[in-house]
């Protein structure tokens, strides 16, 4: 079921986040709410769900836009997996903690895509890279953390529970 639920729920968070997040988008910098999903979903339930939800919502993402298939889909698992490795170490139910492990996971999210288009001989300026979106996109989306955290939780609780 849960096979069938996850990919469900990333194509309707991509679809939210191409049509209505361009209405909240800060100098053209918006928050990735596929990464959000990742990096919640692989804090709560480990490396294994987290490299699986990566996987899935990045080749979700790739296939939407067209662009490099498989490319978002090797960054995002990474990213997951990584954020399923904090959640086994630290404390979950901490709201600041859930805030940083979103953060630094985006943020090597965002750059593991970087570094893999680099290996397609596609250039970018490292600095451009890191400081006009890596640092912004990692940073709008774990504020967006403190306001999702609570009832994401809950349903994760409710989910273990069914299992």
């Amino acid at each position: 079921m849960q096979f069938i639920l996850y990919p469900l729920l990333l194509g309707v968070i991509i679809i939210l986040q191409s049509t209505v997040l361009e209405n909240v988008a800060i100098a053209g910098i918006k928050p990735d709410l596929v990464m959000l999903v990742v990096v919640f979903g692989s804090f709560f339930r480990g490396t294994r769900t987290g490299a699986f939800l990566g996987f899935t919502g990045g080749i979700v993402e790739d296939l939407f836009s067209g662009n490099y298939i498989g490319l978002n889909a090797l960054a995002k698992m990474a990213a997951g997996y990584l954020a399923g490795a904090a959640g086994g170490r630290l404390y979950r139910e901490n709201i600041p903690i859930a805030t940083v492990v979103t953060f630094f996971t985006s943020l090597a999210g965002l750059m593991a895509n970087y570094l893999l288009l680099l290996y397609l001989n596609i250039t970018i300026d490292p600095l451009h890279a890191l400081f006009s979106v890596a640092l912004p996109v990692a940073a709008y989306t774990a504020l967006l953390v403190p306001f999702v955290f609570r009832s994401i939780f809950r349903y994760i609780q409710v989910l273990s529970r069914e299992l």
